[in-house]
């Protein structure tokens, strides 16, 4: 054996590498918590429940390591085939990863749901290696320094986990001990993306997305969990409307072409609007964080279609993306 072998602070120099899963009741500040993490939107967050539905992958490159932060939709008791598919997803994104980022909320109570995704991780880790489990206790800002620390005792009790990280993402609180902790528990292992990307989202999958998030605002409780987005096509236009005229890349007018889907003709009227005004809102908003995205100035076309009951409908949950 080499001296650099003997040397206790070899293995604190191994890069390492690998996959973290945030997991949670819906709502609990995991979305949130990934774009804090990665420093930019990655994932969209609304303070309605189930706003995720896609394992969305965030990547942080450091010298030291690479997180690839998955953020999984909130575990929930499903009431429809969505519902099924996106307990499955996070179930089959756990047996995956190497790490999983347990997210508990300080201002809630430890309740059933929080029970019953401890016992899942749990039994991953019963007789079998499973990932190592961070309870991340978030909203810290949100209560008192006694209130936090009786939530800490609280959730050590839950489970025995690998370590215990409370922040808030909403202030910065925390955040860099959270990301030394993660790293830590990973296995060493080379770079797996390169150092200037974020994300594994697709450009069209990251619109639509916005577009959902703008959707999602100001409408009724059970109105979110009815709306899916595609989009259609991004095309480059002639500024002067020659259909027939070719025109560069970043030269000309760009073009996204989306459909939202709702399950009934009301909630179609719903997000349409009065003379169709909640409809030019949502697409206000979402031009502008698209627009970001892309760095150039969009024309959103917006158009809204009701898929009957797709919710609980193989084949079309198969045409949205489900």
């Amino acid at each position: 054996m080499t001296a650099d072998q003997d040397d206790p602070r070899t293995e604190e120099r191994e890069h390492r590498a690998g996959f973290v899963a945030l997991v949670g009741r819906p709502n609990v500040g995991k979305s949130t918590l990934t774009n804090a993490l990665v420093g930019e939107k990655v994932a969209i967050t609304s303070t309605k429940p189930q706003t995720t539905r896609r394992a969305i992958r965030g990547i942080v490159t450091r010298e030291d390591a690479q997180i690839i932060l998955v953020d999984t939709p909130g575990v929930h008791r499903p009431r429809t085939l969505l519902g099924e598919r996106l307990n499955d997803l996070v179930r089959e994104t756990l047996g995956e990863v190497d790490v999983v980022g347990f997210c508990l909320p300080a201002d809630q109570k430890i309740g059933p749901g929080d029970r019953f995704i401890a016992q899942d991780l749990v039994e991953m880790r019963t007789g079998r290696r499973g990932p190592r489990v961070v309870a991340i206790v978030t909203k810290i800002d949100l209560v008192g320094r006694d209130a936090l620390a009786e939530h800490l005792m609280s959730v050590d009790q839950m489970m025995d986990f690998d370590e215990i990280v409370p922040i808030s993402a909403v202030a910065g609180e925390q955040i860099d001990v959270l990301m030394d902790v993660v790293a830590a528990q990973l296995p060493a292992g080379p770079q797996l993306y390169p150092d200037d990307q974020l994300t594994e989202e697709s450009r069209d999958d990251r619109i639509s997305e916005l577009i959902r998030e703008a959707a999602l605002e100001g409408v009724r409780e059970e109105l979110p969990h009815s709306i899916a987005v595609v989009v259609e096509e991004v095309v480059e236009t002639d500024p002067d409307g020659d259909p027939f005229a070719e025109v560069e890349p970043g030269a000309g007018r760009l073009v996204v072409r989306a459909t939202l889907f709702v399950e009934r003709d009301s909630q179609k009227g719903i997000i349409i609007g009065r003379g169709g005004s909640r409809l030019k809102d949502v697409g206000s908003r979402a031009r502008a964080e698209i627009n970001q995205l892309l760095g150039r100035k969009v024309h959103l076309d917006l158009r809204v279609k009701v898929a009957k009951d797709w919710q609980r409908d193989p084949k079309q949950l198969g045409r949205l993306g489900f």
